[in-house]
Protein backbone atom coordinates (compact mmCIF):
# COMPACT_ATOMS: atom_id res chain seq x y z
CA UNK A 1 0.00 0.00 0.00
CA UNK A 2 2.73 2.55 0.82
CA UNK A 3 4.51 1.43 -2.17
CA UNK A 4 2.07 2.16 -4.41
CA UNK A 5 1.27 5.86 -2.93
CA UNK A 6 4.97 6.71 -3.34
CA UNK A 7 4.67 5.53 -7.00
CA UNK A 8 1.10 7.65 -7.43
CA UNK A 9 3.17 10.63 -6.05
CA UNK A 10 5.03 11.74 -9.32
CA UNK A 11 1.67 11.22 -11.49
CA UNK A 12 -0.47 12.98 -8.86
CA UNK A 13 2.29 16.02 -9.09
CA UNK A 14 2.69 15.99 -12.83
CA UNK A 15 -1.30 16.01 -12.99
CA UNK A 16 -1.10 19.32 -11.32
CA UNK A 17 1.18 20.86 -13.22
CA UNK A 18 -0.63 19.98 -16.39
CA UNK A 19 -3.93 20.97 -14.87
CA UNK A 20 -2.14 24.84 -14.08
CA UNK A 21 -0.52 25.12 -17.30
CA UNK A 22 -3.26 24.25 -19.19
CA UNK A 23 -6.33 25.83 -16.66
CA UNK A 24 -5.88 29.28 -18.07
CA UNK A 25 -5.92 28.45 -21.90
CA UNK A 26 -9.07 26.71 -20.67
CA UNK A 27 -10.57 29.90 -19.25
CA UNK A 28 -9.58 31.61 -22.52
CA UNK A 29 -11.39 29.34 -24.43
CA UNK A 30 -14.88 29.52 -22.05
CA UNK A 31 -14.45 33.21 -22.52
CA UNK A 32 -14.49 33.53 -25.73
CA UNK A 33 -17.73 31.76 -25.86
CA UNK A 34 -19.68 34.21 -23.57
CA UNK A 35 -21.97 36.85 -24.49
CA UNK A 36 -20.56 40.08 -22.80
CA UNK A 37 -18.28 41.01 -20.40
CA UNK A 38 -20.51 41.26 -17.54
CA UNK A 39 -20.78 37.13 -17.89
CA UNK A 40 -17.07 36.99 -17.91
CA UNK A 41 -17.11 39.14 -14.54
CA UNK A 42 -19.49 37.67 -12.86
CA UNK A 43 -18.52 34.21 -13.46
CA UNK A 44 -14.84 34.15 -14.67
CA UNK A 45 -13.82 30.42 -14.56
CA UNK A 46 -17.19 28.82 -15.53
CA UNK A 47 -18.68 26.87 -18.36
CA UNK A 48 -20.80 28.92 -20.30
CA UNK A 49 -23.73 27.73 -21.01
CA UNK A 50 -24.99 30.75 -23.40
CA UNK A 51 -22.59 29.58 -26.35
CA UNK A 52 -22.36 32.44 -28.09
CA UNK A 53 -19.63 31.11 -31.46
CA UNK A 54 -20.87 34.15 -32.77
CA UNK A 55 -17.56 36.16 -31.33
CA UNK A 56 -15.22 33.79 -33.34
CA UNK A 57 -17.13 35.17 -36.76
CA UNK A 58 -17.03 37.81 -36.10
CA UNK A 59 -13.32 37.89 -34.88
CA UNK A 60 -12.31 36.37 -37.56
CA UNK A 61 -14.21 38.59 -40.77
CA UNK A 62 -14.61 42.17 -38.80
CA UNK A 63 -11.03 42.48 -37.21
CA UNK A 64 -9.18 41.08 -40.52
CA UNK A 65 -7.74 38.58 -38.42
CA UNK A 66 -8.52 36.21 -41.67
CA UNK A 67 -5.70 38.57 -43.07
CA UNK A 68 -3.01 38.58 -39.83
CA UNK A 69 -3.90 34.84 -39.35
CA UNK A 70 -2.85 34.20 -43.56
CA UNK A 71 -0.06 36.12 -43.55
CA UNK A 72 1.80 34.79 -40.58
CA UNK A 73 0.81 31.19 -41.46
CA UNK A 74 2.92 31.43 -44.72
CA UNK A 75 5.37 33.30 -43.65
CA UNK A 76 5.98 31.37 -40.49
CA UNK A 77 6.28 28.38 -42.50
CA UNK A 78 8.17 29.14 -45.64
CA UNK A 79 10.69 30.81 -43.56
CA UNK A 80 11.00 27.51 -41.15
CA UNK A 81 11.09 24.98 -44.23
CA UNK A 82 14.02 27.15 -46.00
CA UNK A 83 15.54 27.79 -42.74
CA UNK A 84 15.30 24.03 -42.06
CA UNK A 85 16.91 23.04 -45.51
CA UNK A 86 19.35 25.22 -45.66
CA UNK A 87 20.44 24.44 -42.24
CA UNK A 88 20.53 20.43 -42.89
CA UNK A 89 22.87 21.44 -45.77
CA UNK A 90 25.17 23.22 -43.91
CA UNK A 91 25.24 20.51 -41.45
CA UNK A 92 25.80 17.71 -43.80
CA UNK A 93 29.23 19.79 -44.70
CA UNK A 94 30.30 20.34 -41.39
CA UNK A 95 29.63 16.50 -40.53
CA UNK A 96 29.79 14.55 -43.10
CA UNK A 97 32.28 16.00 -45.82
CA UNK A 98 35.89 16.22 -45.49
CA UNK A 99 37.17 19.82 -45.49
CA UNK A 100 40.00 19.49 -42.87
CA UNK A 101 40.49 22.28 -40.30
CA UNK A 102 37.52 24.33 -42.41
CA UNK A 103 34.70 22.34 -40.94
CA UNK A 104 35.97 23.57 -37.39
CA UNK A 105 36.03 27.03 -38.21
CA UNK A 106 32.50 26.83 -39.43
CA UNK A 107 31.64 25.28 -36.67
CA UNK A 108 32.86 28.00 -34.66
CA UNK A 109 31.22 30.76 -36.42
CA UNK A 110 28.15 28.77 -36.08
CA UNK A 111 28.45 29.04 -32.28
CA UNK A 112 29.41 32.54 -32.36
CA UNK A 113 26.03 32.96 -34.21
CA UNK A 114 24.28 31.73 -31.29
CA UNK A 115 26.31 34.36 -28.93
CA UNK A 116 24.44 37.55 -30.45
CA UNK A 117 21.15 38.12 -29.26
CA UNK A 118 18.65 38.70 -31.64
CA UNK A 119 17.44 42.13 -30.38
CA UNK A 120 21.31 43.51 -30.82
CA UNK A 121 20.86 43.35 -34.85
CA UNK A 122 17.82 45.38 -35.31
CA UNK A 123 19.15 48.44 -36.27
CA UNK A 124 21.30 46.52 -38.56
CA UNK A 125 18.43 44.97 -40.29
CA UNK A 126 16.17 47.50 -40.33
CA UNK A 127 19.25 49.73 -42.21
CA UNK A 128 20.46 46.49 -44.38
CA UNK A 129 16.44 45.62 -45.72
CA UNK A 130 16.11 49.66 -46.11
CA UNK A 131 19.35 49.46 -48.67
CA UNK A 132 17.21 46.47 -50.30
CA UNK A 133 14.36 48.50 -51.10
CA UNK A 134 12.55 45.48 -49.07
CA UNK A 135 10.65 47.40 -46.35
CA UNK A 136 7.03 47.02 -45.34
CA UNK A 137 7.15 44.00 -47.56
CA UNK A 138 7.51 40.46 -46.50
CA UNK A 139 10.53 39.43 -47.47
CA UNK A 140 11.71 42.41 -44.70
CA UNK A 141 10.29 39.53 -42.73
CA UNK A 142 11.39 36.63 -44.44
CA UNK A 143 15.31 36.84 -44.70
CA UNK A 144 15.74 37.94 -41.04
CA UNK A 145 13.29 34.67 -40.17
CA UNK A 146 15.52 32.17 -41.88
CA UNK A 147 18.51 33.73 -41.05
CA UNK A 148 18.05 34.10 -37.68
CA UNK A 149 17.64 30.42 -37.12
CA UNK A 150 20.57 28.85 -39.07
CA UNK A 151 22.84 28.72 -36.02
CA UNK A 152 20.44 26.99 -33.84
CA UNK A 153 19.16 24.80 -36.58
CA UNK A 154 22.40 24.17 -37.89
CA UNK A 155 23.44 22.74 -34.10
CA UNK A 156 20.82 20.43 -33.75
CA UNK A 157 21.24 18.90 -37.15
CA UNK A 158 24.64 18.57 -36.89
CA UNK A 159 24.24 16.50 -33.72
CA UNK A 160 21.82 14.09 -35.27
CA UNK A 161 24.01 13.45 -38.69
CA UNK A 162 26.56 12.72 -36.15
CA UNK A 163 24.55 9.33 -34.64
CA UNK A 164 24.32 8.56 -38.82
CA UNK A 165 26.62 5.43 -39.21
CA UNK A 166 29.35 6.37 -41.50
CA UNK A 167 28.89 2.23 -43.39
CA UNK A 168 25.77 4.15 -44.86
CA UNK A 169 27.56 6.41 -46.72
CA UNK A 170 30.72 4.60 -47.64
CA UNK A 171 28.15 1.84 -49.07
CA UNK A 172 26.02 4.41 -51.03
CA UNK A 173 29.76 6.02 -52.12
CA UNK A 174 30.41 2.59 -53.47
CA UNK A 175 27.03 2.47 -55.45
CA UNK A 176 28.01 5.64 -57.23
CA UNK A 177 26.43 8.40 -55.56
CA UNK A 178 28.34 11.53 -55.07
CA UNK A 179 27.76 14.51 -52.03
CA UNK A 180 24.48 15.90 -53.51
CA UNK A 181 22.97 12.69 -54.06
CA UNK A 182 24.26 11.16 -51.09
CA UNK A 183 22.58 13.88 -49.34
CA UNK A 184 18.93 14.10 -50.69
CA UNK A 185 18.69 10.32 -50.65
CA UNK A 186 20.50 8.84 -47.56
CA UNK A 187 21.53 11.74 -45.03
CA UNK A 188 18.30 13.75 -45.48
CA UNK A 189 15.64 10.81 -45.12
CA UNK A 190 18.04 9.62 -42.04
CA UNK A 191 17.47 13.14 -40.56
CA UNK A 192 13.68 13.38 -41.03
CA UNK A 193 12.93 13.35 -37.33
CA UNK A 194 15.92 15.89 -36.41
CA UNK A 195 14.62 18.29 -38.89
CA UNK A 196 11.06 18.46 -37.64
CA UNK A 197 12.20 19.44 -34.37
CA UNK A 198 14.07 21.97 -35.56
CA UNK A 199 10.82 23.15 -38.34
CA UNK A 200 8.33 23.36 -34.94
CA UNK A 201 11.36 25.46 -33.33
CA UNK A 202 11.55 27.85 -36.02
CA UNK A 203 8.06 27.70 -36.72
CA UNK A 204 6.89 28.76 -33.28
CA UNK A 205 9.53 31.24 -33.07
CA UNK A 206 8.32 32.74 -36.48
CA UNK A 207 4.74 32.47 -35.40
CA UNK A 208 5.22 34.57 -32.42
CA UNK A 209 7.89 37.18 -33.42
CA UNK A 210 6.89 40.63 -32.80
CA UNK A 211 9.33 42.97 -32.67
CA UNK A 212 10.63 43.28 -36.39
CA UNK A 213 6.76 42.65 -37.74
CA UNK A 214 5.59 45.53 -35.66
CA UNK A 215 8.46 47.65 -37.06
CA UNK A 216 9.32 46.67 -40.47
CA UNK A 217 5.57 46.67 -42.19
CA UNK A 218 3.26 49.41 -41.84
CA UNK A 219 0.59 48.43 -44.01
CA UNK A 220 -2.43 47.09 -42.02
CA UNK A 221 -2.67 44.66 -44.97
CA UNK A 222 0.73 42.65 -44.77
CA UNK A 223 0.79 42.39 -41.04
CA UNK A 224 1.09 39.55 -38.76
CA UNK A 225 -1.04 38.11 -36.14
CA UNK A 226 0.74 39.16 -32.86
CA UNK A 227 0.83 42.75 -34.34
CA UNK A 228 -2.41 42.34 -35.58
CA UNK A 229 -3.76 41.57 -32.01
CA UNK A 230 -2.17 44.25 -30.62
CA UNK A 231 -4.52 47.19 -32.42
CA UNK A 232 -7.68 43.98 -32.59
CA UNK A 233 -6.68 44.46 -28.70
CA UNK A 234 -7.29 48.37 -28.48
CA UNK A 235 -10.27 48.17 -31.16
CA UNK A 236 -12.28 45.48 -28.99
CA UNK A 237 -10.91 46.50 -25.43
CA UNK A 238 -14.71 46.42 -24.35
CA UNK A 239 -15.47 42.81 -25.67
CA UNK A 240 -13.07 40.92 -23.90
CA UNK A 241 -14.64 37.72 -25.19
CA UNK A 242 -13.90 38.51 -28.83
CA UNK A 243 -10.17 39.39 -27.69
CA UNK A 244 -10.42 35.89 -26.51
CA UNK A 245 -11.41 34.34 -29.73
CA UNK A 246 -8.60 36.25 -31.34
CA UNK A 247 -6.15 34.35 -28.87
CA UNK A 248 -7.54 31.12 -29.54
CA UNK A 249 -7.07 31.45 -32.96
CA UNK A 250 -3.44 32.47 -32.88
CA UNK A 251 -2.98 29.67 -30.77
CA UNK A 252 -4.66 26.69 -32.82
CA UNK A 253 -2.38 26.28 -35.70
CA UNK A 254 0.59 25.48 -33.00
CA UNK A 255 -1.68 22.99 -31.64
CA UNK A 256 -2.46 21.21 -34.96
CA UNK A 257 0.88 20.87 -35.49
CA UNK A 258 1.85 19.07 -32.11
CA UNK A 259 -1.02 16.83 -32.86
CA UNK A 260 -0.14 15.92 -36.52
CA UNK A 261 3.82 15.83 -35.52
CA UNK A 262 4.32 14.87 -31.62
CA UNK A 263 5.73 11.57 -32.87
CA UNK A 264 8.55 12.59 -34.62
CA UNK A 265 9.24 15.88 -32.05
CA UNK A 266 9.73 13.38 -29.56
CA UNK A 267 11.61 11.25 -31.91
CA UNK A 268 13.79 14.21 -32.71
CA UNK A 269 14.31 15.23 -29.39
CA UNK A 270 15.36 11.90 -27.73
CA UNK A 271 17.52 10.54 -30.81
CA UNK A 272 21.08 10.24 -30.09
CA UNK A 273 20.43 10.45 -25.72
CA UNK A 274 21.07 6.77 -25.85
CA UNK A 275 24.29 5.03 -27.57
CA UNK A 276 24.48 1.28 -29.41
Amino acid sequence: MVAAWKKSVPHVILLLYVAAILYPFVFVIFSSLKVSNQSIASNPWGFPFDLKFENYITTWVEAKINVYFINSFYLATSAAIIGVLLAAAMAFAITRMKFGKLSSVLTQLVLVGLLIPGNALFISQYILVKDLHILNTHWALFFPYVAGAIPTSVLLIAAFMRSIPRDLEEAAIMDGLNAVGLFFKIVFPLTVPALVTVFIINFLGNWNEFLLANFFLNKDILRTLPVGMVGFRDTYQTNYAQVCAGIVYSVLPVLIIYAILQEKIIEGLTAGSVKG
